[in-house]
């Protein structure tokens, strides 16, 4: 009876493949949504609009470079991937601070609108736009069931029109929360993508092992 040929290991092992990452995916819409968000909301010619856009776009590019790194070097991949962590979290603070500096809402993971935005799982920068004009109707819409309801009781003055009108949340609001909701969840999937990368590299080894185990396995060592 014959032996099965065991496949031998390949010098440079498949990688790349980075489009097929959640991490990948996910940081590029945040990419596409501070792009959008500094052009409309901050000015172009700050050095916030610069920072923000290079961090989303370091982000995307580093997880990209790293995955494509991997087949050569699991240590440049770590390094890459955490580089795009690292551009992430900053653009997380700058969110925050836009959000803190302006006078809006920080909004609670378990907010209703953001509930909603999580539950539709968007791809797209259209996708998040419609998200935000329909929440933007709705709230329209109950201000307008609250005037009412205060009318029938008594006649609203200025003040109480003008507090009822604020109480809609601005667009740059539900886009600063929405940003940050797809931030957090591009950071839960790199911090799985580190753990993961650190774990294979541990217990396989970068390049340089590699090399060692193909050379005596071809030698028939």
């Amino acid at each position: 009876m014959a032996m099965p040929v065991l496949a031998k290991e390949p010098l440079i092992p498949l990688h790349g493949g980075y489009r097929k990452l959640k991490s990948f995916t996910v940081a590029q819409l945040v990419y596409d949504v501070t792009v959008r968000f500094c052009d409309r909301y901050i000015e172009k010619r700050s050095r916030t609009h610069d920072q923000m856009v290079q961090a989303a776009r370091s982000g995307v590019q580093n997880i990209a470079e790293g995955s494509q790194a991997s087949g050569t070097s699991k240590k440049t991949e770590l390094k890459l991937t955490n580089v795009a962590r690292a551009s992430l979290e900053e653009l997380r603070l700058d969110y925050e601070d836009c959000l803190r500096q302006r006078g809006l809402a920080l909004w609670a993971p378990n907010h209703p609108a953001l509930v909603r935005f999580k539950a539709r799982r968007c791809k797209t920068l259209e996708e998040v736009r419609v998200w935000v004009e329909e929440e933007r109707r709705a709230e329209h819409r109950q201000t307008r069931t609250d005037t009412d309801k205060h009318r029938q009781t008594m006649k609203p003055s200025v003040k109480d029109r003008e507090r009822l009108c604020a109480s809609v949340p601005r667009s740059e609001e539900f886009v600063a929360n929405a940003a940050l909701s797809l931030l957090n969840l591009c950071c839960y999937f790199l911090d799985r993508q580190l753990a993961a990368q650190a774990a294979a590299f541990e217990r396989e080894g970068g390049f340089t092992e590699r090399l060692y185990r193909v050379r005596r396995e071809r030698r028939g060592d």
